[in-house]
């Protein structure tokens, strides 16, 4: 098991390395951040330019910035912003509980919409019900996620005046891209909950627990649920990754203050450092999760201790 455990650290390692290498590198083929922080005045001279460069640093070698930027990474210092010189940790501590809010609504959203669809089409396998849900399921993975987060504005904001349109003023505002975000994913999440029930009510403990004379309401949720949700927990866990990085442009769209606008801000203002770290935290909490399901793996089933 110790083997196990250090291969998966190490490959965790390696990711986020090889992430911020990456970023690092393609950050700087986007342009130059001191002509854009001058705003391509035309009073500005080689000299200015030169003199911010060796302020920010961009003077250096690549390879020199990148190990600064590993070496303040080692001791939780992201670096401090082009654009008004804020650490970049205090940025990331002022949107990551944002985003990381967003996150836990929008998969609160999709397992409440993915459970029920899923035991209703598994129920009724085959009839018009059962095709009905899974057409809405395989519309909903065709859906844009910018374009359903427009639409969610356009009808509940302007038309119906439900709900406020975009920022953060409390737990209203958060309904809106909560919904978006849960209903892009619920689509994948209803075909697998679908075919987990499937299987589960074809198992012998489920005829003998009919047998036995149990309510179908006990068979379905007492038993057959429980031990089909263990899929699905696991590709949520999974799913995390691509949940955050749809959450960038419905963060963007509803004007939500989290990682996603952090990171759009950052680029258009070719703010390398924030957007490093941006990306950076982005690669640790994937990462972070994907290991723990690494880890619970081995220890649900030895055999993949071995791999």
């Amino acid at each position: 098991m110790a083997l196990f455990l250090t291969k998966r650290f190490l490959q965790a390692l390696f990711v986020v390395f090889a992430v911020t290498l990456l970023v690092a590198w393609a950050v700087r083929l986007s342009g130059d951040p001191a002509i854009m922080l001058t705003g391509g005045a035309g009073s500005v001279t080689e000299q200015d330019l030169v003199n911010i460069r060796n302020a920010l640093g961009l003077n250096r070698p690549f390879h020199e910035q990148y190990l600064g930027f590993l070496y303040g990474l080692l001791h939780g210092d992201l670096g401090n912003s082009f654009v008004g010189g804020t650490p970049v940790t205090q940025l990331v501590a002022k949107a990551l509980p944002a985003t990381l809010m967003l996150a836990a609504a929008a998969i609160f959203v999709s397992i409440a919409l993915a459970v029920p669809l899923g035991i209703r089409a598994a129920i009724k396998r085959g009839s018009a019900e059962d095709q009905a849900i899974r057409i809405a399921s395989l519309a909903g993975l065709s859906f844009p996620n910018f374009w359903l987060a427009l639409m969610m504005v356009l009808v509940f904001s302007i038309l119906l005046k439900w709900l406020p349109p975009s920022g953060f003023d409390g737990p209203v505002s958060l309904i809106l891209p909560a919904v978006t975000a849960g209903v892009i994913n619920t689509a994948a999440n209803v075909r697998l909950v679908r075919t987990s029930m499937l299987e589960t009510l074809s198992a012998q403990y489920i005829m003998v627990a009919r047998a036995k004379g149990l309510a179908e309401r006990v068979v379905l949720y007492k038993h057959a649920l429980r031990n089909s949700a263990i899929p699905l927990v696991t590709y949520v866990g999974i799913q995390f990754g691509n949940l955050v990085a749809g959450l960038v442009v419905i963060e963007r769209v509803f004007n939500w203050p989290g990682m996603g606008s952090l990171a759009f801000d950052a680029v258009a203002g070719r703010d390398y450092p924030v957007l490093q770290g941006v990306v950076t935290v982005f690669a640790i909490l994937i990462v972070s999760v994907n290991l723990l399901i690494d880890i619970l793996y081995g220890l649900l089933d030895p055999r993949i201790r071995t791999e």
